[in-house]
C-alpha cells in the first residue's frame, strides 16, 4: 500500500515538475533574449551633455549582462535636433536623449518637466526628483507625452544640468538697455520673455552656436555651464561670460523610449532601465559640478575670458516679466484640453 501511495507521489511530482518547467522556459528563454537598440541625443558629441547620454548607456549594458546594448548617436545622426522627440514616436530611433523645453513649440507646457520660467522655478534638482518620483510627477510627464500630444513614448529623467549661466556675449553690457536689440541665441520658455522685452532671439540647436557666433549670426548666446560652454568651444569666439542665469536655474533633461520597443522590453531590463537613469542623474550632478568648478577657473587663467556677474537689473527685469508673462501660467495649461 505505502508502495502505490510513493509511486503515486512521484508520478504526481513528475507532471508537475514538468509542468513547470514548460511553463518556465519560454521565461527563461525571453530572459536571455538580447536587444539592440539605437538611440540618439539632441546634442552634439563633443558636448559634455553628450557624455551623460554614454554613461547611461555603458551602465545599462554593465547591469544587463550585454543583455540590453543601447547605441548612443549624437545629434544629426539619423534626425536633427530638434525632431528626436517625434523620431522615437515614430520608431524611426528606438529612444532619445533630449530637453523636455525643445518641444516648447508642441505645447508650451512642455517646460514643466524640464526647468525654466513657468516650470521648476524654485526647486532644486533634489525637489524636482522628489516630486518625479514621490509626487506623481513621472506619471504626469508620461501622460502629457502620450495623452496629450499623442505620442508612443515613454520618459525618465536623466540628467541635471544647472543652474545655467546667463551666458555669453561679443561685448560687455552693464544693463538690460544693452540687451534690447541684441541678437542672441536663447530658446523655450526664456527666449520667449526675452522677446517679449525686445531681445532679437535666435533658437538653434547647441551644435549650431559656434558656427553661428563665427559668421555673425549672433552676438551673444546662452547654453549651459561653464563647463559644458568651454568643451563647445565658446570662449574662442567670445571673451565675455556672464553668471547666474535666472531663466534656468534647475534644468533637467529627459530619456526617450519608443513604447512599443519598451513594452516588448522583459520587466528586468525596463526596470535596469529605469535605475540606470536615477544612477547616471545622482552620479552625473557630482562629476558636473566639479568639472563646472574647474573650467570656470580655466576659462579665466588660461583662456582669457573675463567673468561678469550678470548686471542686477537684468535679472530682475526677466524675472518680473517671468511673473507677468501669459505663459507662465503653464501650470494652468497642465489641464489637459484648457489652452
Amino acid at each position: 500500500m505505502k508502495m502505490k501511495v510513493s509511486v503515486r507521489v512521484l508520478v504526481v511530482f513528475a507532471i508537475v515538475a514538468t509542468g513547470l518547467l514548460l511553463v518556465a522556459q519560454p521565461q527563461s528563454a525571453m530572459a536571455q533574449e538580447k536587444f539592440k537598440l539605437t538611440f540618439q541625443a539632441t546634442w552634439p558629441a563633443g558636448s559634455t551633455l553628450y557624455e551623460n547620454f554614454t554613461m547611461f548607456c555603458e551602465h545599462v549594458k554593465k547591469m544587463s549582462g550585454g543583455r540590453l546594448i543601447i547605441e548612443s548617436l549624437p545629434a544629426g545622426a539619423v534626425v536633427p535636433a530638434f525632431e528626436v522627440l517625434d523620431a522615437v514616436s515614430r520608431q524611426v530611433i528606438d529612444g532619445g536623449h533630449a530637453w523636455a523645453s525643445y518641444w516648447f513649440g508642441k505645447r508650451r507646457v512642455s517646460v514643466l518637466f524640464t526647468g525654466g520660467p513657468g516650470g521648476t522655478f524654485g526647486m532644486d534638482h533634489t525637489d524636482y526628483l522628489g516630486w518625479m518620483y514621490e509626487g506623481g510627477g513621472l506619471e504626469l510627464y508620461n501622460e502629457f507625452y502620450q495623452k496629450e500630444l499623442k505620442l508612443k513614448v515613454v520618459v525618465f529623467p536623466i540628467m541635471f544640468a544647472g543652474p545655467q549661466s546667463f551666458g555669453w556675449f561679443k561685448n560687455p553690457i552693464k544693463g538690460f538697455e544693452d540687451m534690447k536689440g541684441l541678437k542672441m541665441r536663447i530658446g523655450g520658455a526664456a527666449g520667449l520673455i526675452f522677446k517679449d522685452l525686445g531681445v532679437n532671439v535666435v533658437n538653434i540647436p547647441g551644435g549650431e552656436i559656434l558656427p553661428a557666433a563665427e559668421r555673425g549670426v549672433i552676438e551673444a548666446a546662452e547654453w549651459v555651464t561653464p563647463g559644458e560652454d568651454m568643451k563647445m568651444g565658446f570662449h574662442e569666439i567670445w571673451k565675455n561670460y556672464y553668471l547666474p542665469g535666472m531663466h534656468e536655474n534647475v534644468t533637467i533633461a529627459e530619456l526617450l523610449v519608443n513604447k512599443d520597443v519598451w513594452d516588448k522590453l522583459p520587466a528586468d531590463l525596463q526596470a535596469i532601465v529605469e535605475t540606470a537613469c536615477i544612477y547616471t542623474f545622482i552620479r552625473w550632478q557630482a562629476k558636473f559640478n566639479v568639472y563646472n568648478s574647474k573650467a570656470l577657473t580655466d576659462l579665466r587663467e588660461k583662456h582669457g575670458v573675463t567673468i561678469h556677474r550678470t548686471p542686477d537689473d537684468v535679472l530682475t527685469t526677466f524675472l518680473k516679466r517671468s511673473f507677468m508673462f501669459p505663459p507662465y501660467s503653464f501650470a494652468a495649461d497642465y489641464y489637459w484640453g484648457k489652452k
